[in-house]
């Protein structure tokens, strides 16, 4: 059986199936070595993907140990972990900090709440065309009523009126 300093050797020399032999002889341990620093087997698969990524990716300062470079994927495999670890930490201090949400309505009133709207939108639809561009520019872009009037082509006067009835008509819609 070839030992890993000749399978490392065929890698560094660009073998590509040499890594997969690699993987295939050292996959069990290092996930092993990661399930037991973690709590999470799927954070486990994880390290173990991230630690052969590093093998791949820090290939030329990778060390054969005793011929074997298991005890740098180990290595390497611990500080992936720590990593983990560290991220799940800052997750959740950053969570904790996050203030309580709102109480959540029920689907009732989340029911209720939509029909009320779309009520509401049945009846702005309704309304004449500059009746519902003077309610959106004083309603929604915060214009004066003045300005608003000025950027219709309305009298003030008739602008004020215009909302008046408007805003009532919409109010006995929704009634």
């Amino acid at each position: 059986m070839e030992t890993d300093q000749g399978i490392w050797e065929r890698v560094l020399s660009g073998e590509g199936g040499a890594f997969g032999e690699l993987w295939d002889r050292h996959r069990d341990r290092v996930l092993r070595h990661a399930q037991r620093l973690l709590d999470n087997h799927s954070d486990a698969e994880d390290a173990t993907a991230m630690a052969f990524l590093e093998l791949w990716r820090r290939r030329v300062d990778a060390r054969v140990v005793e011929g074997s470079v298991l005890p740098w994927l180990l290595v390497v495999t611990t500080n992936v972990v720590r990593n983990i670890t560290r991220a799940r930490r800052r997750y959740r201090d950053v969570l904790a900090r996050l203030p309580e949400p709102a109480t959540s309505r029920d689907a009732g009133e989340l029911v209720a709440s939509r029909a009320d709207a779309v009520e509401r939108l049945a009846g702005f639809a309704r309304l004449g065309l500059t009746d519902q561009h003077l309610i959106t520019l004083v309603a929604f872009d915060e214009l004066s009523v003045r300005d608003a009037a000025t950027a219709l082509g309305l009298s003030y006067g008739a602008a004020k009126t215009r909302l008046s009835r408007a805003r009532a008509r919409l109010e006995a819609a929704h009634d």
